[in-house]
């Protein structure tokens, strides 16, 4: 699909189809969009008063021109009270009209929306970001494809022509990419996303974007001390791998920041094997922290912020086997912190546990870990909505705002040091799970013991990371959620 801002005038584009954005309340005709009307025998006018179109968020009407028109169809989308007009709401009212084009058959389409007080970069940011992931269909795993109607081939965006609006839109065609990977990553089955699997789609973004990579094999993961992690890996026939991607700008580095993605390719639940109605069949999605992660570094690869980012994932499989960890086994991390397994389910944070400590002694300014790590988060928030702990009042507002900019939800949570009793072992530093309250605050709380002297924030991911129905930009299925924040986070933090 081929973007491009142009600064035609509504009555002067030709193309398939022409979509047009308006404010709640402000469903006007005047100037050029009245000069359009008239050229077109009132049919935009008829367009509204048939639909009793009132610009309202969401909303939307498609007609057919008459022949002899250079437009073929017209539409019209609802951005709802211009007052409350957020980067999201631009992005998911391009992706209703892409929708709404694809529908209608319109391969050569021009959009134009009214963008409040946003940059020109920004706008056109948000609008293509909306498009390309609203449009984004994975069908590899399909002998045939049921999508009859071709995807737009071109996107004029009326009012965007400047070279402000290149930029966004060029920017946005590169997060694009790290977000589709993610979803690629999240959605592929078990037997096609291993370990061994991210550790060739970590060499690929390296090779293709330049970035230092180190991959950790077993017998290195020892040598460090890694008891935690491969712990949870011993008991899978696929040998784990700890990957380490760094991005180093061409200049002196602003910043310096890691990002650790709990890497989890499929999830038994161990020895605790999952029971009837866990969801065990979706476990294939317990390394969305790493496919955001390696999504991000995709990102991060093509835009070249002046901050240095290490992109950290402890790959494995939680499996079952004469090699499993046992409930009761007592591992040591590579902190020297013991750890007694209570419940081999709760993997993740024994795997993060390492990576924390890899990354705490790179010397850097701020970590972010992302990990699908407790039904308890998704009980607290939704399906929507992720959970933010941190360290770092500093880290948790540029986190919030970095999120609220990509139109990810996250909600920050307590820190509450008092519940780390519920973890406290009679025969070890601490247990790998507390009671059941709380228990995404002790998931996070037991994370925290293994960093030392950087700030950190946690961000629990199990409910955004896939979405059961369509919404806007959301196709069902894996959302890639985490990628945009963190790019936006690395840009700005």
């Amino acid at each position: 699909m081929d973007f491009r801002g142009i600064n035609t005038p509504h009555s002067e584009w030709s193309g398939d189809g022409l979509a047009i954005g308006f404010f709640e309340d402000a469903v006007e005709l005047s100037g050029d969009l009245a000069k359009l009307d008239e050229a077109l025998s009132g049919i935009l006018s008829e367009l509204i008063a048939e639909a009793e179109f009132k610009g309202k968020e969401g909303s939307s009407a498609a007609t057919r021109v008459g022949s002899g028109s250079a437009i073929r169809k017209l539409m019209i989308v609802g951005l709802g009270k211009a007052e409350a007009l957020k980067l999201d709401g631009l992005r998911r009212a391009g992706a209703i009209a892409a929708k709404l084009a694809k529908r209608e058959k319109c391969a050569h389409v021009g959009l134009s929306l009214p963008t409040g007080d946003f940059s020109p970069e920004s706008s056109a940011q948000a609008i293509v970001e909306g498009i390309t992931l609203a449009l984004f269909k994975d069908t590899r795993f399909k002998s045939e494809t049921d999508d009859k109607n071709p995807d737009p081939t071109q996107v004029d965006l009326l009012g965007l022509g400047d070279e402000a609006a290149a930029a966004g839109i060029a920017k946005a065609q590169q997060v694009c990419t790290g977000v589709i990977l993610a979803r690629h990553l999240v959605a592929a089955p078990p037997n096609a996303v291993t370990a061994i699997t991210l550790a060739e789609t970590a060499t690929a973004i390296a090779q293709e974007h330049g970035l230092e990579l180190e991959i950790l094999e077993q017998a290195d993961c020892e040598e460090l001390g890694m008891g935690a992690f491969l712990g949870v890996a011993r008991a899978s026939d696929l040998p784990p791998k700890f990957i380490h991607l760094t991005y180093k700008p061409a200049g002196t580095p602003r910043r310096k920041l890691a990002i650790i993605g709990k890497g989890l390719t499929f999830d038994s639940g161990g020895l605790n094997l999952k029971g009837p109605g866990s969801g065990i069949e979706t476990m294939k999605m317990d390394m969305g922290g790493a496919a955001a992660t390696l999504g991000a570094a995709k990102a991060v690869g093509q835009l070249k912020p002046d901050t240095e980012v290490h992109f950290i994932v402890a790959a494995t499989e939680n499996m079952i086997s004469g090699r499993a960890m046992r409930p009761g086994d007592i591992l040591t991390a590579s902190n020297g912190k013991t750890i007694e397994v209570n419940n081999t389910d709760a993997e993740g944070r024994l795997t993060l546990a390492d990576a924390l400590v890899f990354a705490d002694k790179l010397g850097l300014d701020a970590i972010v870990d992302l990990a699908t790590l407790t039904g308890a988060c998704v009980i607290a928030l939704g399906n929507d909505v992720a959970g933010l702990w941190s360290t770092s009042d500093a880290i948790a507002d540029q986190l919030k705002q970095a999120a609220d900019q990509a139109g990810e939800k996250l909600w920050p949570m307590p820190m509450e040091d008092k519940y780390f009793d519920g973890l406290k072992s009679p025969i070890a530093d601490m247990k790998n799970t507390g009671p059941r309250p709380g228990g995404a605050i002790t998931a996070a709380l037991f994370l925290k013991q293994f960093v030392k002297d950087t700030p950190w924030a946690h961000l629990d991911i199990a409910g955004p990371v896939w979405a059961d129905k369509e919404d806007s930009y959301t196709v069902a299925g894996a959302t890639g959620y985490g990628v945009r924040t963190l790019v936006n986070w690395v840009a700005g933090a």
